[in-house]
Order: C-alpha cells, then sequence, then structure tokens
C-alpha cells in the first residue's frame, strides 16, 4: 500500500491499494480467522465480520438510499450495519445484497480504520448525534464497472473488496475448468469469453452472489485484452 497526501477532503491521507493487494489482504484475513473455504463455496462474510472485529452486525432503517455504514473509534471498527429493508425483501437477490453489502463494510474495516486511529482525524460523514465518525454506504450501482466514483476512493476500494471477499481469485479459477478452453500453438488454457454470460451465472450459484457481481470479477480477472489467458 502506498499512500498520498491529498490536496482536500476528510482525510490527511489518502491510501492506495493495487487490486492484488486487496485480494491479498481479503484472503490473508479470512485463513486468520479460518474462513477461507478449501473450495470453491459461499464465504462466511458474516462470520467473519463477527469474528475479525468482535461485533454482531445490525440492521436498521438507515433512511432513503442508504445500504449500510461503518462506525468507528480510536482503535478500529466499532459497528457494521445493514439497511434492514434489504435483509427483509425475502429474495435470493435481496440476501446476495445484503452479503455484498456486508463485504464493503469489510472492506471499509480492513482498508480504512486506520485513518480514524490518527489524532484530529475526522469521519466521512460525521454523526450528529455523537463524535463516533462512521461512513454511510449509499444505494447507489456500483456495480457497473463504468461507474464514476466522483472522488470516493474509499467506496470504490470497499467495493473492490466484495470481490476479494466473496469471489477469491484461485477459487473463482476453480470453479470455472469448464469455461476454459486450449488457445495457441501450446494449447495454454484460457477463459472463453464468449460464455461469459454462462460462467457468470454458475459462479454467482457456487458463491452465492448476485450474477453481476459475478460477471464483474470474470472482466476484472479476464480483461478483453488478455484475449482469456489466465490471470494469477
Amino acid at each position: 500500500m502506498r499512500t498520498y497526501k491529498p490536496k482536500g477532503g476528510h482525510f490527511s491521507e489518502r491510501p492506495y491499494y493495487t487490486n492484488d493487494e486487496i485480494d491479498r489482504i481479503c484472503r490473508a484475513e479470512l485463513e486468520a480467522v479460518g474462513l477461507y473455504p478449501t473450495t470453491p463455496e459461499p464465504v462466511r462474510i458474516d462470520r467473519f465480520i463477527e469474528k475479525r472485529f468482535n461485533l454482531s452486525i445490525g440492521y436498521d432503517d438507515l433512511g432513503p438510499g442508504i445500504l449500510g455504514l461503518t462506525k468507528f473509534g480510536k482503535s478500529g471498527v466499532k459497528e457494521v450495519v445493514v439497511a434492514r429493508a434489504l435483509e427483509e425483501e425475502n429474495t435470493t437477490s435481496g440476501e446476495r445484497r445484503v452479503r455484498s453489502t456486508i463485504a464493503h463494510e469489510g472492506g471499509h474495516g480492513l482498508l480504512h480504520a486506520h485513518l480514524f486511529t490518527v489524532t484530529g482525524q475526522c469521519g466521512l460523514f460525521p454523526d450528529g448525534e455523537s463524535t463516533m465518525p462512521k461512513v454511510l454506504c449509499r444505494d447507489e450501482d456500483s456495480s457497473q464497472v463504468s461507474k464514476t466514483y466522483n472522488g470516493e476512493w474509499w467506496e470504490y476500494q470497499a467495493d473492490r473488496a466484495i470481490g476479494g471477499f466473496l469471489l477469491p481469485r484461485d477459487l473463482v479459477l476453480k470453479s470455472i475448468t469448464e469455461f476454459m478452453i486450449p488457445r495457441g500453438l501450446l494449447g495454454i488454457l484460457a477463459f472463453d469469453d464468449t460464455r461469459k454470460r454462462e460462467a457468470g451465472t454458475h459462479v454467482a450459484e457456487v458463491f452465492d452472489v448476485n450474477p453481476v457481481v459475478a460477471r464483474i470479477r470474470l472482466t476484472e480477472m479476464f480483461p478483453a485484452e488478455t484475449v482469456g489467458q489466465q490471470s494469477f
């Protein structure tokens, strides 16, 4: 991780993580609490939050357009809350959005908690009822690859952690062997991009995420310019 001195904004420093760094952080943290699967299967992200931060996930009415929030104290994460409306949807898609939201908040907890331990550091969205800073995560379609974050780098990084937590790279590769085909004179295995939608549906079922989340992860792992080569 590198840090930069921003010209303005909420923080005195801005951390920069590569995609590979975020993947490594998520994997290491899952392994540290014994929750990294040995085979392709859904990651118990709710249990990870409980064990890693020693707290229970709360569900509350967060207001229009708010999916979740993370509250911080000087020693780290103090509270993770998910919108009750998501939990009460009672649909597979809604349950999977809850999982993605929890993973997003876990990303804030791992990648940004250190920003709140600095004396005088303020929160992204100060709480009017207490001095405890918090991050409010809004219902903007962060599943879109082309989304513009309006300078909210912390949201981009937390969104990136969704893939790191819920779709670990090596487990995704193990789950899509049927979508890999030999290419070139050496017959090197490459992802069959013509079956991306089918593969996304398969990965979504294996890891219990919504198909759009799975397709974004596959696009990241197999960008068009690599012509389907495996990305590690």
